[in-house]
């Protein structure tokens, strides 16, 4: 056993000859523990992980870099293009201050995700986001979610027939 340098935990490292002898073992540890590790004949290095795990820590990888694009974007004097945004450019909708909060809003959401080791709530947020610029991309809806609404703007609705 070695100690995990970032916990201090201990960590079980098997052989590769153990794959063979202790498998169960190997394959509770990966269960139990998050991860086992197994050291190659040549030294190299293996940690299996839960399939969903691996996928949480890509999507939080690729979300951390759009992240750092758009701040790279936003910090220019000038709007950024639909082609500066990329893969981003469903956000064209929104203005500069609109961005910023969605920068924002996305590096608070990361930080929840790797804590919570889960892609959950990051992916209920950029759902919000996406239904939001799907509005403002029709004029009509767009007036009425944007413009500004005074008290004068409502009035009663009368209670319908049979009520």
């Amino acid at each position: 056993m070695t100690r995990k340098w970032e916990s201090m935990s201990k960590t079980t490292i098997f052989q590769l000859s153990d794959l063979a002898t202790k498998r169960t073992e190997f394959f509770r540890t990966a269960r139990e523990e998050g991860a086992a590790h197994v050291r190659d004949a040549d030294g190299t290095s293996f940690v299996m992980l839960r399939e969903q795990r691996v996928e949480s820590l890509k999507n939080l990888a690729a979300w951390s870099g759009r992240l750092l694009r758009l701040q790279e974007l936003l910090a220019r004097d000038t709007a950024p293009s639909v082609v500066d945004l990329g893969e981003l450019a469903w956000l064209r909708p929104f203005d500069a201050d609109d961005l910023r909060e969605f920068a924002e809003e996305l590096s608070q959401v990361l930080i929840a995700s790797l804590s919570d080791e889960t892609t959950g709530v990051l992916d209920e947020m950029l759902h919000a986001w996406r239904v939001t610029a799907r509005q403002l991309e029709d004029p009509l809806r767009r007036a009425v979610l944007v413009a500004d609404h005074g008290p004068t703007d409502y009035v009663d609705a009368p209670r319908p027939d049979g009520e």
